[in-house]
């Protein structure tokens, strides 16, 4: 397994969705910084259930720093820190180890590791681990704020349902107003009903999550292999039921003629911009000081109640499935924290590639 990301600002995931515990160790965090188990607290909060569509899993996730801080602030040793895993019921997986779900990693991770993965709650695949990326992004925030980079994100379509376009201010405000952090509040009422909807058929939805970095410095990435679009999908890739990932204009290129796509350059108060941002904050793979827009499309949960074909992997036989237990029906509204989060955790580690934060903070 590769488990870890990042080159100056190392993260490295550990635990399982059953298991005891789901963490992340940060490794090169500059010494200095204020940090305390509030602040990543409140982060990992965000990522709860408890809104339209969630699980009825509930987990307390107090997070617990166990090593790298010390008075209150990082002291350049790796950063450890976790949630336990206490409200876990594993009856049901037992009854379908051998009954793979369609459109989930059971099959494939079965084959890979040999059937000796952990299975129960879909393993290291379980959106559950997701927690400790979540953890490693609020550290990750609270270095970009020293230079000035705020990440926001919000969902932008449920089950074919889109928001409006909105501005940054909209985003701000809103997103923690709606409960699928849908900055369009007339339409997030909307894709509650689709949600609602689906649950009662047995099954589930997928959607859009758009990520913004707002006052990103011109010339962070690495051409031609640790390119900002690079590191950037290889990190929201890394999300369990990521699918897709565009920036800017994205796949509308292709129907653009070059003066369509091309943004124009203007020098406004003393500092180069572009009049349009269809290259979504980069060129050749380096920011261009434009704000970063990336979207993520995350698939409908694969753990449905509705009937699907499988096959059992022991006796080799055709068989059926219908999942049982605690599932998302829509897992895009807790993914928006996980989006804001791995993009951090990027943008921290090319900001310290660059030399804009310091190894030792005063």
């Amino acid at each position: 397994m590769s488990n870890s990301l990042g080159t100056l600002f190392k993260i490295t995931s550990f635990g399982e969705s059953h298991g005891r515990c789901v963490g992340i160790v940060i490794d090169g965090c500059p010494a200095g910084l204020s940090l305390s188990e509030e602040d990543v607290q409140k982060e990992v909060d965000r990522r709860k259930p408890g809104i339209t569509g969630t699980t009825s899993r509930i987990e307390q996730d107090k997070v617990e720093i166990l090593s790298g801080v010390f008075n209150g602030r990082t002291t350049g040793a790796p950063i450890c820190m976790l949630v336990w895993n206490k409200d876990v019921d594993s009856g049901e997986y037992e009854r379908m180890r051998f009954l793979p779900r369609p459109g989930h990693a059971d099959y494939t991770a079965f084959m890979k590791y040999g059937g000796f993965n952990d299975f129960r709650g879909g393993g290291r695949f379980s959106g559950r681990v997701t927690a400790g990326l979540v953890m490693a992004g609020a550290v990750a925030k609270k270095l970009l704020a020293i230079i000035g980079i705020e990440v926001l994100a919000h969902t932008t379509e449920i089950g074919g349902l889109k928001a409006k376009p909105v501005e940054i201010g909209e985003i701000r405000e809103n997103v923690e107003r709606s409960p699928l952090r849908c900055a369009d509040l007339v339409a997030s009422k909307e894709m509650s009903k689709a949600i609602e909807k689906a649950g009662k058929e047995g099954d589930s939805l997928g959607g859009i999550v758009e990520g913004v970095a707002l006052n990103v410095p011109v010339g962070l990435g690495e051409p031609l292999f640790d390119t900002m679009e690079g590191e950037l999908a290889k990190a929201l890739f890394a999300i369990p039921a990521v699918k897709g990932v565009e920036f800017g204009a994205g796949f509308g290129v292709a129907n653009k003629k070059g003066s369509e796509n091309n943004d124009p350059f203007r020098i406004r108060d003393d500092k180069i911009v572009t009049l349009t941002n269809n290259a979504g904050g980069i060129l050749g793979g380096i920011s261009n000081g434009m704000p970063i827009v990336v979207r993520v499309a995350l698939k409908p949960t694969p753990s449905i109640a509705k009937t699907q074909d499988t096959v059992d992997l022991k006796t080799m036989e055709n068989a059926t499935l219908a999942v049982k237990g605690r599932h998302d029906i829509c897992i895009v509204p807790r993914a928006v924290v996980v989006v804001e989060a791995m993009m951090a955790a990027t943008i921290c580690d090319f900001a310290m590639r660059a030399g804009l934060i310091p190894g030792v903070l005063k």
